[in-house]
């Protein structure tokens, strides 16, 4: 017999049955073994807070995740285990009187554990050590005080391990519901703290936690990305709208149409820059190591044909990361329609013109509207060549080779074009003007 119990002990660590044994008619035998079973388990409640006590002094020491718990709250996990042990105990006696509270019981330590983050496999590991525990003390006592029935127990073994089987189930299921319960409230508590990042309402005092939460430092340099028109990814997988280079960290965060994307950048100095100098001959930050690093990484991203991409120039500290948002998504608007990246350190006029649509749509007017009295075909060629001309630093022998055409008849279509506007395209101030106002007319009006 004892050989018998101990296999049944060594086995307790393997897997649990994917299904309980069939339900099968007591003999005789049977039925005496369930007398002996209930008579066992009366002195095991009788003793259980001896019990209890060596059950917590076997977890201490056999199981590290308890460990801390235990340092922290002894009293609780006490109370946790003596309660188990008494609701399950009571089950083998009583089992439809007790088997509901037993459940219960397992239940909220399940959920319990999934909220302490104490792995799955060390509290199934406690509740198999538990039934280890009764079982052994089932049959010692049964030895000690009623020896020549201590065979029977055999008949009733396999309903015991069912028992602690069925528990550890309820346990495990228990605890993966908590554990997706938790994980969706981690989720949604992350979306929340992104949202009021990128939308600038995130009070001082929660940047702390909030740069805890998202992994992110409090006084690091930041950009956002604001990205509209990417094939969406199937709702659920996870996938950014486009693809940064490898090991660019990205935190996505979804606005309705547009995507934004907050990217730490770290937390080091710039390098110095002559360019960037003080007064006093000391380096100031500058923006032409910042620049270097998001040329790079607008180089550097993968998106679909027709993704338009708006990279805000970088700010300081996660406090700034709203403006950064607001920056990103005026970039944005400063895209052509046909899809591409704008870094708005870049495109500042562009961006100037539709951060106020009201005023660069009049700009246009002011200064182009002249050429709409022409034929479309002989305005869409002033504009054509206006456009070639301003990209070519004012060079028209440049400009003439990206038109197919001779320098002077690209000098002749600028002559006319001054005739008709009434602009001097060699005066600064109306030069300004009309690359603003061809700026206008090709974002704001197509």
């Amino acid at each position: 017999m004892p050989q018998v119990v101990r296999s049944r002990i060594r086995a307790l660590h393997g897997p649990p049955p994917v299904a309980p044994l069939p339900h099968r008619a007591r003999s005789l035998a049977d039925r005496e073994a369930v007398a002996v079973l209930h008579r066992a388990a009366r002195v095991l409640l009788e003793a259980l807070p001896e019990l209890t006590d060596r059950l917590v002094e076997a977890l201490r020491e056999q199981e590290p995740a308890y460990r801390a718990a235990m340092e922290k709250e002894p009293a609780e996990i006490w109370q946790e285990v003596h309660h188990s042990l008494r609701h399950n105990v009571a089950s083998l006696i009583q089992p439809r009187e007790f088997r509901e509270a037993a459940h219960r019981t397992s239940r909220w330590i399940g959920e319990s554990r999934a909220e302490q983050g104490v792995p799955l496999d060390a509290v199934m590991h406690a509740f198999r050590m538990g039934g280890a525990m009764v079982w052994q003390d089932l049959v010692d006592d049964t030895a000690r005080r009623h020896p020549e029935d201590t065979r029977l127990l055999v008949h009733v073994a396999a309903d015991v391990w069912n028992f602690v089987d069925e528990h550890c189930a309820v346990v495990a299921e228990a605890y993966r519901q908590a554990e997706r319960r938790l994980s969706w409230r981690r989720e949604n508590q992350q979306r929340l703290m992104t949202s009021a990042l990128l939308d600038g309402t995130a009070r001082i005092a929660d940047l702390p936690d909030a740069a805890a939460m998202l992994g992110l430092p409090v006084h690091g340099r930041y950009a956002v990305l604001a990205v509209a028109g990417a094939r969406r990814a199937p709702h659920g997988t996870g996938r950014p709208p486009l693809d940064l280079a490898e090991g660019t960290p990205a935190l996505w965060h979804s606005a309705g149409d547009v995507e934004l994307a907050i990217l730490p950048l770290g937390t080091a100095a710039l390098e110095e820059d002559p360019r960037c100098e003080g007064e006093d001959g000391a380096a100031v930050p500058g923006s032409a190591t910042s620049d270097g690093e998001l040329r790079t990484l607008a180089a550097e991203l993968t998106a679909s044909p027709g993704t338009r991409v708006g990279v805000s120039s970088v700010v300081d500290g996660l406090a700034s990361v709203g403006d950064a948002r607001r920056l990103a998504e005026t970039a944005l608007k400063a895209c052509p329609a046909s899809g591409g990246t704008v870094l708005l350190d870049e495109h500042l006029p562009a961006a100037l013109v539709v951060s106020s649509p009201g005023l660069g749509t009049a700009l246009a007017d002011r200064v182009l509207g002249p050429l709409d009295r022409l034929d479309p075909a002989d305005r869409d060629v002033l504009i054509e060549t206006l456009t070639a001309w301003l990209d070519s630093d004012g060079s028209a022998q440049r400009a003439g080779a990206k038109l197919y055409c001779h320098r002077n008849t690209v000098l002749n279509r600028l002559r006319r074009f001054e005739q008709l506007t009434g602009r001097c395209l060699t005066r600064p101030s109306d030069a300004v003007e009309v690359s603003l106002a061809l700026a206008a007319r090709r974002l704001l009006t197509g």
